[in-house]
């Protein structure tokens, strides 16, 4: 086993990131919300406060913003600051769907990698042992 080449970590972010763009939408989908709110229920994907600074969030929201997959309005109702709410547009709700096409591609690609991998690990002898070899990478690194 290869110690210390951080496979799986360097490019976390940028794979985190593009998967939050559909996880933000499909929230939004189900309700209108605020970032913080928003940020709170992504724990649901596996993505969360422990996963993201809540920077990233604000940065994805505004960006949808400007493309017009979203927008906001200040929530002055209530005590406490005002909280700007987003809201899904039609534009980021075929933007989601575009996604979720997209990620049964992916999903279909990598069913068909592992299981190419699985059948050949099968024929030949290898370098890990059956129980290494079905670990996270990250557990392994």
């Amino acid at each position: 086993m290869i110690q210390g080449q951080g496979w799986g970590r360097r490019r976390r972010g940028y794979r985190i990131g593009r998967f939050l763009e559909p996880c933000l939408l499909l929230l939004l989908h189900r309700e209108d919300s605020h970032g913080y709110d928003m940020l709170e229920r992504l724990e649901e994907f596996a993505l969360g406060q422990e996963t993201l600074d809540s920077s990233v969030v604000y940065r994805y929201l505004r960006d949808m913003e400007e493309r017009g997959l979203v927008t906001s309005s200040w929530d002055t109702e209530g005590g406490g600051a005002p909280r700007r709410v987003y809201q899904l547009t039609k534009k980021g709700d075929e933007y989601l769907a575009w996604w979720i096409g997209s990620l049964r591609r992916t999903r279909d690609n990598l069913d068909r990698f592992i299981h190419a991998y699985e059948a050949h690990m099968k024929q030949e002898e290898h370098f890990l042992p059956e129980e290494e070899r079905t670990m996270e990478l990250d557990d392994r690194i």
